[in-house]
């Protein structure tokens, strides 16, 4: 992309079936933006945004700045007034609905490369809107080292909010374990991962670590974005951030661990969120 002012002067696309502009490129995307939405959430299963969710809103403001800079062949600052969202989750979404965009074409790569720099331009907006980000500050070199620590986990790791069931922090572990990427999972509801049957107890798991239960084993089930059922061993950990109580949740497969196997129950120290 090439500058002009304050104003991008967006490229030509590559020629796809149907599509030798811009202009081509922004009807087909407005026109199957609902077939889109579909199969994002369809792939996104319980992490899907609901319909006025905040991420949602970014993600039709997301849908409208790209429509108008393809048919403007320019790009203006987009419209974020109002918006108070989770931004990793946020910028998440937004490359889980280019992928989708994309792979919904004869051509996946040149609608991905067309569509990234629009994102990266959004994303700096709303981080430079983020009234979260300003206020947080930079980073403790020791939390980085925790985070880090953490992502680097074998095993999945979930920090849940015990009062809410919200999933405030996961590690890539997790993500794969889920079949979504780490930032997808952010903000979404933990028990809309775990069938009807297991609700209750984990639940009752979570309230026990929220009445001072510093660290306990035990068997759940839990679901992934397909519905498919996997079978974990789960080791808790409290844990107490500003005005709320985490759940540590360390998830490895049940069939994983030998019969007599000691399962550790402390993570690293320290917080894990970036969010608490």
């Amino acid at each position: 992309m090439t500058t002009a002012g304050s104003v991008r002067v967006l490229p030509q696309p590559a020629r796809i079936a149907g599509v030798k502009s811009n202009r081509d490129l922004a009807a087909w995307l407005i026109s199957q933006r609902n077939t889109i939405e579909a199969a994002m959430n369809e792939r996104l299963g319980p992490a899907a945004p609901g319909v006025s969710s905040p991420e949602a809103e970014a993600l039709r403001r997301f849908r409208t700045y790209v429509s108008t800079a393809l048919m403007r062949d320019a790009v203006d600052p987009p419209a974020l007034d109002g918006l108070r969202v989770n931004q990793r989750r946020t910028e998440a979404l937004l490359l889980a609905w280019i992928e989708t965009a994309s792979d919904a074409t004869p051509e996946p790569a040149t609608v991905r490369e067309q569509l990234a720099p629009l994102a990266q331009q959004f994303r700096s907006h709303l981080r430079s809107t983020s009234t979260s980000r300003k206020s947080r500050g930079t980073p403790r070199a020791k939390r980085r080292a925790v985070v880090a620590a953490i992502d680097r986990l074998a095993e999945g790791f979930l920090a849940i909010d015990t009062d809410t069931g919200i999933i405030e922090d996961a590690n890539p572990a997790a993500g794969a374990l889920l079949g979504l990427n780490r930032d997808e999972l952010l903000g979404v509801d933990a028990m809309s991962f775990v069938p009807e049957a297991q609700k209750s107890e984990l639940w009752r798991e979570l309230d026990a670590v929220g009445e001072g239960v510093e660290s306990h084993v035990f068997s759940t089930t839990l679901e992934d974005s397909r519905g498919a059922p996997l079978d974990l061993v789960v080791s808790s950990t409290r844990y107490a951030a500003r005005n709320k109580t985490l759940a540590l949740l360390l998830l490895r497969p049940a069939e994983a661990l030998p019969a007599q196997a000691p399962i550790v129950t402390s993570p690293p120290p320290g917080s894990p969120t970036a969010s608490a």
